[in-house]
C-alpha cells in the first residue's frame, strides 16, 4: 500500500505544473485552449526558462491576461504573437525564429562544439606518439623469460 501511494505521489509530482489561476480561465473552452497553446509558446521574461503557463511570476500573469484579452477581442494567434514580439522582442518566444540577430542562439553551441573537437584533434596530433622508449633485445628476452615462467605455474 505504501509503495502504491509513493508511486502515485511520484507520478503526480512529475506532471507539469500550471500556474494559471482560476480567475484567469476563459469561459469559452475553445478560446481557453488557444490561450493555453499560446501560453506554452511564450517565455516568462522573469524566469526565462519557463513558459508563461508554468510561471508564477507577476509578469507571466500579466502576459497571460494580455493573451486572453486579445483572444476575446478577436485577434488571431499570429496577431497575438506579433503583438508580444513587437513589445518584448523575439526573446518572448520559447522558439525564436532564425534571423541574423538570433543566429548565435541557433548555431553558437554547434560552432563551439566543433571548435572544441578541432582543438582536441590538433592537440593530439601535435603530441608525441609515445614517450616510452623502444625495447632492446635484452629487455625482450627478459620479458619472454618472465612470461615463460608464469606459464609454468
Amino acid at each position: 500500500m505504501k509503495r502504491l501511494l509513493l508511486a502515485l505521489l511520484l507520478a503526480l509530482a512529475a506532471l507539469p505544473a500550471s500556474a494559471i489561476r482560476p480567475d484567469e480561465i476563459l469561459s469559452d473552452p475553445a478560446l481557453e485552449t488557444r490561450a493555453r497553446h499560446l501560453g506554452k509558446e511564450l517565455r516568462c521574461l522573469v524566469c526565462q526558462n519557463q513558459s508563461i503557463d508554468d510561471s508564477e511570476a507577476d509578469l507571466a500573469r500579466d502576459l497571460r491576461k494580455i493573451v486572453r484579452e486579445r483572444l476575446v477581442a478577436g485577434d488571431s494567434d499570429p496577431e497575438i504573437r506579433r503583438f508580444l514580439v513587437a513589445r518584448y522582442g523575439d526573446f518572448v518566444r520559447l522558439d525564436p525564429p532564425l534571423r541574423l540577430a538570433t543566429a548565435v542562439l541557433w548555431f553558437g553551441p554547434a560552432v563551439m562544439l566543433a571548435l572544441g573537437l578541432l582543438g582536441i584533434v590538433l592537440f593530439l596530433r601535435r603530441r608525441p606518439a609515445s614517450d616510452v622508449p623502444a625495447l632492446d633485445e635484452a629487455d625482450r628476452a627478459r620479458i619472454e623469460r618472465v612470461l615463460a615462467e608464469d606459464d609454468k605455474r
